[in-house]
C-alpha cells in the first residue's frame, strides 16, 4: 500500500508514553512511516488503517481473514484493504480497540498519496447501495445451474450415454461445479489483497514451472536457473496449464488444506458434493465410468477456469512488493473484458475484474453501475482503465508467457 512506501525525514522523534503489557502504549504514542515499517516481520507486526498505529504481531494468528492475507500489510497503510474487505467495518474496529499503540504523526504523509476520491467513490457506492447483494439474482444464478445440472440427467434418462450425449453432459455439468469455500476464500484474499505480487499473491506462485511477468524471467536467467525449458512455456502452458490446474493442483492443496487446519465440516460438504454426484451417475456409468465422467467435467472446468481468470492478470505488471496504494496497485495488475451478454454470462461477470478487485465485496449484477464512476476517476488520477476485447484477453495470456520466456532466455545465455 501507498503510505508504506512513502518514507519521510521528521525533525521530530517518535513520542512514546511507555510500553503497556502485551506490547501497547496505550494509543498516545506518534510515529513516523520509518517506525512503523521496521515491524513488517513474522514475530514483529505493525500496521496502519486511518492513520492509527496497530500492533497485531498476536492477532494475526487469529484474524479470521487469516494470517497470510494480514501479515502482507505488516508495516503498511491498510486503510483500503481493511474497508475492502470488511463489509461491517464499525464491528470489526472493536477488535482493533486493544491493538492500538499510537498514530502517524501530522507530518506524515497519508497511504493514497492524493487519491481521496476513491474513498469518496467508496462512500458513494456504500450509499447507493451497490455492495448489497439482490436474492433474486442469486436465487436466478442458482436456478439456471440447477436447470443445467436437471437437463443433464435427463439427456441421459431419456437418450442413454452415447458418446456425443456425454460430452453435452459434460459441457453443462463444468458450468456447476465448484470448491471448498473455506479453502478458496484464505487463497483469494490474498490474491486480492495484494494482485500479482511475487510472495504474497498465490495465484503467481508457478512453482518454478512458470517465470512471469518483466522482472521474474531476468532474475532467473542471471542466476542460471533452468527448472523448465522456459523460451518454450508459452507452448507447454497448453498441455500443463489449463488441463492440470483444477483437476491436479487445486485438488491436492484442498485435501491438504482440509486435513492440516482439520476442517472436517469442509471437508464434509465437499464429500457430500461427490456423494451426491455419484449417486446420479453411477446407475448410468457405473462406478469406474463416473469417475471418468468427473474427471473430464473438471478438466473442462479448469480449461474455463485458467483463461477467464488469467486473461485479466497474467499479461498485467507482475512484480515484487512496491508498496502502491490501492487503486494504483489494483489496476496494474488487473484488465477488464469488453462487456456483452455473453462475456458476462461466460466469465461469470469478471470481465469486470477492476471493478471486483476494488470493491471484493460487491455483488456481481452491481459492477456494470460503478464501472463508469470507476473509469472516470481512472482518467482523472492519470491511472491506466484498460479493457480488451475476449479474443484480445486470451491471446495476451499466450504473448505474456512467451515475452517472458524470451527474456529469459536472453538473461541466461548472455547476462
Amino acid at each position: 500500500m501507498g503510505g508504506g512506501g512513502q518514507q519521510t525525514e521528521s525533525s521530530e522523534p517518535a513520542k512514546c508514553d511507555g510500553v503497556g503489557p502485551g506490547g501497547g502504549r496505550g494509543g498516545s504514542a506518534v510515529y513516523t512511516w520509518e517506525e512503523v515499517q521496521k515491524h513488517c516481520h513474522r514475530s514483529d507486526q505493525w500496521l496502519v488503517i486511518d492513520r492509527k498505529v496497530y500492533n497485531i504481531t498476536q492477532w494475526a494468528k487469529r484474524h479470521p481473514g487469516g494470517i497470510r492475507v494480514i501479515s502482507h500489510f505488516a508495516g503498511e497503510d491498510a486503510t483500503d484493504a481493511f474497508s475492502a474487505f470488511h463489509p461491517d467495518a464499525n464491528f470489526v474496529r472493536k477488535f482493533l480497540k486493544p491493538l492500538l499503540i499510537g498514530e502517524l504523526a501530522p507530518t506524515e504523509p497519508s497511504q493514497d498519496q492524493g487519491k481521496n476520491d476513491f474513498q469518496a467513490l467508496r462512500d458513494r457506492v456504500e450509499k447507493e447501495g451497490l455492495l448489497r447483494a439482490r436474492p433474486l439474482f442469486f436465487s436466478l444464478y442458482l436456478g439456471h445451474i440447477l436447470l443445467l445440472e436437471a437437463l443433464a440427467l435427463g439427456l441421459l434418462w431419456v437418450w442413454g450415454t452415447s458418446w456425443s450425449l456425454t460430452l453435452l453432459c459434460s459441457l453443462m455439468l463444468a458450468t456447476s461445479q465448484g470448491a471448498s469455500a473455506n479453502w478458496w476464500n484464505h487463497r483469494h484474499f490474498q490474491h486480492h489483497a495484494k494482485p500479482n505480487v511475487f510472495s504474497k499473491d498465490p495465484d503467481v506462485n508457478s512453482l518454478h514451472v512458470f517465470v512471469l511477468g518483466d522482472k521474474q524471467p531476468v532474475e532467473y536467467g542471471i542466476k542460471k536457473l533452468k527448472y523448465m525449458p522456459y523460451h518454450h512455456q508459452h507452448q507447454y502452458f497448453f498441455l500443463i496449464g489449463p488441463p492440470l490446474l483444477i483437476p491436479v493442483y487445486f485438488h491436492i492443496q484442498i485435501l491438504r488444506t482440509m486435513f492440516l487446519r482439520q476442517d472436517w465440516m469442509d471437508l464434509a460438504w465437499s464429500m457430500s458434493f461427490y456423494l451426491r454426484f455419484f449417486c446420479c451417475y453411477y446407475p448410468f456409468f457405473g462406478f469406474f465410468g463416473s469417475v471418468a465422467l468427473i474427471s473430464f467435467v473438471r478438466f473442462l472446468e479448469s480449461h474455463w477456469f485458467v483463461w477467464v481468470t488469467q486473461m485479466n492478470h497474467l499479461p498485467m505488471e507482475i512484480d515484487h512488493e512496491r508498496h502502491q496504494d490501492w487503486l494504483t496497485m489494483q489496476l496494474s495488475a488487473t484488465c477488464n473484458i469488453e462487456q456483452s451478454t455473453f462475456n458476462d454470462w461466460f466469465s461469470g461477470h469478471l470481465n469486470f475484474q477492476i471493478e471486483h478487485h476494488l470493491f471484493p465485496t460487491m455483488p456481481r449484477h452491481n459492477y456494470h453501475l460503478v464501472a463508469p464512476l470507476v473509469r472516470a476517476l481512472c482518467e482523472k488520477h492519470g491511472v491506466p482503465y484498460q479493457v480488451k476485447t475476449l479474443q484480445k484477453g486470451m491471446t495476451d495470456v499466450v504473448r505474456s508467457l512467451k515475452k517472458s520466456g524470451d527474456l529469459w532466455l536472453d538473461a541466461y545465455l548472455h547476462k
